[in-house]
């Protein structure tokens, strides 16, 4: 019997249902709800091939968001720290480039101009 040991005790993530998080099972149930809940929303509208690309699209937001990881943030908090830099608080950066040699110099630069 082997047992899988993480090298970081952060990145340990129990498995509660089917081997997924309990986050990761939440969000599969939304995606599967959101998913019924347009094909029989549509069905009467669309013929099937059309509803069935809907329940496609309609659920994959909702299953990507249980399973998105970057740089240990969640989705919800990804896309409220993007919305917050990005719209709320955007800063404009300004590139003035300083050449710390020429600054040094300059005394010498100009002396030696005006020699010659």
């Amino acid at each position: 019997m082997e047992v899988k040991i993480n090298k970081e005790i952060r990145d340990y993530q129990e498995s509660m249902f089917f081997g997924l998080s309990l986050r990761q099972f939440i969000f599969s149930l939304l995606a599967v709800g959101i998913a019924v809940l347009l094909y029989f929303s549509l069905k009467p509208y669309f013929g099937t091939e059309t509803v069935s690309w809907m329940c496609i699209l309609g659920a994959v937001p909702f299953a990507v968001m249980g399973f998105f990881s970057y740089h240990g943030m969640t989705a919800e908090k990804f896309i409220l720290n993007y919305i917050r830099t990005e719209i709320i608080e955007p800063h404009v950066l300004m590139f003035k480039p300083t050449n710390y040699y020429y600054e040094a110099t300059k005394g010498c630069i100009e002396k030696h101009e005006k020699e010659g």
